[in-house]
């Protein structure tokens, strides 16, 4: 049986730690707030300028001027600064957040990640996601392990526009979760209830191996 959007995002929380500033991506990784395990303290950073930010507001408690980089509404904590975004991509850049979980289109086997743009497709713009990969510490990617055409996503070289070369450190799918050294090696360290390695190996483009193998 595949994860649900909530079993990665509960998967994806298991990498933070006690004092870990986050940055989470739009998707799935803004899910992860909400499995934050209990006994550790981390602090939201949004790229649009707030750090300390706090869960999604009831309905009709909205406040329209608090939103994530991603324009979702949420709330603020007491502890909640606010500042320029030239000052949040000051921290990313300065190599002040220690993760960014974040979702994506394609990942390689060497780390590569593409989540930004469909080439003949709108965008609105590539985000803070170049800078996150650049200058985060660690990097976890959080997607479906297919397309919904069937076509895996997890590539020997991706074929759309990169984000970031030689980036993630740590891919969670529906399917399982896999360690990436950034030197072409994808290790499946867990696999999701039910799911076998080789129907993993059937839906990889990329070279999988277990661990010690």
């Amino acid at each position: 049986m595949a994860w649900t959007r909530d079993d990665m995002a509960a998967r994806a929380a298991r990498e933070l730690q006690d004092g870990y500033y986050v940055n989470l991506g739009i998707g799935i990784p803004t899910l992860v707030a909400n499995f934050i395990p209990e006994g550790i303290s981390v602090t939201l950073q949004s790229e649009n300028g707030m750090l300390g930010m706090g869960p999604f507001p009831f309905e009709g408690e909205a406040d329209p001027d608090l939103i994530n980089a991603g324009k979702q509404t949420i709330t603020e904590l007491p502890q909640s600064s606010y500042f320029s975004s030239a000052d949040s991509f000051a921290m990313i850049r300065g190599g002040h957040i220690d993760l960014s979980i974040l979702g994506g289109m394609q990942v390689s086997q060497d780390g590569d990640l593409a989540n930004w743009m469909v080439p003949g497709k709108m965008v609105k713009g590539m985000g803070g996601a170049m800078d996150l990969v650049a200058g985060v510490r660690r990097v976890v990617v959080v997607m479906d392990h297919c397309e919904k055409s069937g076509a895996p996503k997890l590539l020997k070289r991706c074929s759309l526009p990169l984000t970031g070369a030689r980036v993630v450190n740590l891919l969670i799918t529906d399917l399982g979760v896999f360690e990436l050294d950034r030197r072409g090696g994808v290790t499946v360290t867990q696999l999701a209830p039910g799911v076998t390695f080789e129907e993993v190996a059937a839906k990889t483009e990329a070279e999988i191996s277990r661990p010690g193998s």
